[in-house]
């Protein structure tokens, strides 16, 4: 079992806008912090929590005991075929709480966090490729376009070229071999902004871990799990995340392809709902007291049309 504080709870349970009798769906169950909540409102509805980390999966399942939850592994990009497998024709609310958990960062043998030494691993799911696979096999110019793309590196070719050159004498397998040959490749001048290894290490779990490619095909996939007026509550953090939230949203509340100087709409393609949150909810002061993980929390809500 392990420890966990829902980010932005309140805030999300107010988005998601709650009814007893509806049916929800937590993308992204973890330590069921948000599921539990959500399931203690329903009375006649339904929750169905998805992870794909089997340690969650668990751990859920046995916090969601006695509740009106049901646990389901798969990654949620998966949802419409989950919700058809559990029976569920539309959701009145969808939740997911993006990025890396709690527990996972605070399991040192995961290899998620650069403040312990441990496995280079950082495989959500378990399986597949890891982190140690990555920067032990692709190409030098493959780890500067990963550090570029999905930590927004600045000093990406640098720091590939360490990784490269550190792997030929030995494998790199660890957390704190790979956090040191960031931090030797890093200019010293920078180094007291911030910890030089976040960028590299977050990078390096997207691309394990195939997220923005998950997120974007999980957009479209939520809005059509949704009922009419069901409602989408996404937490991102980081800017990457949040950009392609803010973008489909934007497409989906106006997909007029018009030129802007037509003087009628043509195309025909109609708004799929409303953007309930016109800018993005962050974190109150009280709750960066008792939680920091929120520091870079960023909540945006879409309503489904009726």
């Amino acid at each position: 079992m392990f420890s966990h504080i829902p980010v932005m709870l309140r805030e999300c349970l107010e988005l998601l806008d709650i009814k007893p009798d509806g049916t929800y769906i937590d993308g992204t169950c973890g330590g069921a912090g948000h599921s539990s909540e959500i399931a203690r409102r329903l009375d006649g509805g339904r929750l169905i929590g998805i992870d794909r980390d089997p340690d969650a999966v668990a751990t859920a399942t046995e916090r969601l005991s006695g509740l009106p939850a049901q646990v389901v592994q798969g990654n949620y990009d998966e949802i419409r075929d989950i919700a058809r497998r559990c029976d569920i024709d539309g959701a009145d609310g969808i939740l997911l709480d993006l990025g890396v958990s709690s527990f996972q960062l605070d399991t040192a043998e995961r290899g998620f966090s650069y403040h312990t030494d441990a496995p280079l691993d950082m495989r959500m799911s378990k399986s597949g490729m890891s982190a140690a696979d990555l920067v032990n096999t692709y190409s030098e110019r493959e780890i500067t376009d990963i550090l570029y793309r999905y930590g927004e590196e600045k000093f990406a070719p640098r720091i590939a070229r360490a990784i490269a050159e550190a792997r030929t004498s030995a494998p790199i397998t660890t957390t704190k071999q790979l956090a040191d040959i960031v931090a030797a490749a890093y200019p010293a001048k920078f180094r007291r902004d911030k910890n030089p290894s976040r960028q590299t290490f977050q990078a390096i779990r997207i691309a394990v871990n195939d997220e923005l490619s998950h997120l974007d095909n999980a957009l479209d996939a939520c809005l059509e799990t949704l009922s009419p007026g069901g409602r989408l509550v996404i937490i991102t953090f980081h800017s990457l995340e949040d950009r392609m939230v803010k973008r489909r949203f934007a497409e989906w509340a106006d997909p007029c392809t018009c030129p802007p100087d037509f003087p009628v709409c043509v195309c025909g393609k109609t708004p799929k709902g409303k953007i309930v949150t016109r800018k993005p909810v962050t974190a109150s002061s009280e709750e960066l007291e008792i939680n920091p993980r929120s520091r870079s929390a960023k909540v945006r809500a879409f309503e489904a049309k009726l």
